[in-house]
């Protein structure tokens, strides 16, 4: 088992709060990853999870046991850091076993474990190699395989693929989203990418400032974002927010043209659309006009910045390739079955 309970959990060092009132379940085998900006608080809670920072205030429960006063090695957590922290000695074998070896445990034990770890991760033909010989990707999954021989009730990774180049991450998001379907053990994961968030989480959380914006499945969070921040900081590129409103049952960009919107989503004075969910047209024929200032080909895409003075410059996702060039006039079209609209306050008051 592998239940996580966070409860009204605080931590100040000094004068300064920097988790400010969590509470969080996390259900056994879910797969949690928290994200937010730099300074939110994500990796000082993972720590508070593992014991390795003392909770101010609050409480932490495993298995519905409290352990907020338990030391790290009281906890039966795994923790895999950005820092491989391999023996350099040490083979493969031996770094994967040292923990087992240093509890006392049996040899054939160790060597059964370790065996098992190094199939599931496939690395049954390095187990004889010291960390000098292998990849950064073959080292991250030694440190986790270490990790797997310990049979922790949760593993904890703190942004565990920061070190690795672009096409090294993606190999290694696709063998950590396999250990957990294979293990089906509890996992919480910290990364500032938000694409590691959106391809591997069961349930993201979402902070700022050291407080809870909003918790959710990756589709809850890009479809049905509470807030503003949530909303701009959950998919790449982030959402065009203009202002705009609704009047008489239709939302009306500020200076632009209008169309059809619920009347539900009255008080809004800001509206929000996803560039992949803006579609080019001629002038005067979309939601507002503008020039197109920088056209980006990506292959399967091209990202278009376009200038909608006085809305700003939107961003528009254009699926396949397109003769419009940079200086040109365009019209654009927002879908108006995803139109976001926010208040005063930043919070969401209604989606088309």
């Amino acid at each position: 088992m592998g239940a996580i309970r966070l409860q009204a959990v605080e931590k100040w060092f000094g004068d300064a709060q920097v988790i400010k009132g969590v509470d969080l379940d996390i259900a056994d085998g879910e797969f949690v990853i928290f994200v937010g900006p730099s300074g939110c608080g994500k990796s000082t809670l993972l720590r508070l999870v593992s014991g390795l920072e003392e909770i101010s205030r609050g409480s932490l429960y495993i298995d519905d046991r409290d352990v907020t006063a338990e030391p790290p090695s009281g906890r039966g957590l795994a923790m895999v850091f950005q820092s491989y922290a391999l023996y350099p000695h040490m083979t493969v074998g031996e770094n994967m076993g040292f923990g087992l070896k240093t509890a006392g445990a049996p040899k054939t034990e160790i060597e059964s474990k370790v065996a098992e770890a190094s199939r599931v991760l496939k690395l049954d033909a390095l187990l004889d190699r010291r960390p000098k010989d292998l990849s950064g990707g073959q080292r991250q999954r030694v440190a986790i395989g270490r990790s797997i021989v310990r049979e922790p009730t949760a593993f904890l990774f703190d942004e565990p693929l920061s070190n690795l180049d672009a096409a090294l991450r993606v190999e290694m998001r696709f063998e950590i989203a396999k250990l957990h379907q294979s293990l089906g053990a509890t996992m919480i994961y910290v990364t500032h990418d938000q694409v590691e968030a959106m391809t591997l989480a069961d349930k993201i959380v979402v902070l700022q400032a050291g407080r809870i914006e909003q918790v959710g499945s990756p589709r809850t969070l890009y479809e049905r974002p509470d807030n503003l921040f949530v909303a701009q900081f959950i998919g790449s590129p982030k959402m065009n927010v203009v202002p705009g409103g609704v009047t008489d049952s239709r939302f009306a960009l500020q200076g632009q043209g209008s169309g059809p919107a619920p009347a539900s989503a009255g008080g809004a004075n800001r509206v929000g659309i996803r560039p992949e969910h803006i579609a080019l047209t001629n002038p005067g024929e979309g939601h507002c006009n503008g020039k197109v200032e920088v056209a980006e080909y990506l292959g399967a895409d091209v990202m278009l910045f376009v200038d909608c003075d006085p809305l700003g410059v939107m961003t528009v996702r254009h699926v396949g390739d397109t003769a419009v060039k940079p200086g040109e006039q365009v019209g654009l079209r927002f879908d108006e079955q995803r139109v976001h609209f926010f208040d005063g306050e930043g919070l969401a008051v209604g989606r088309a």
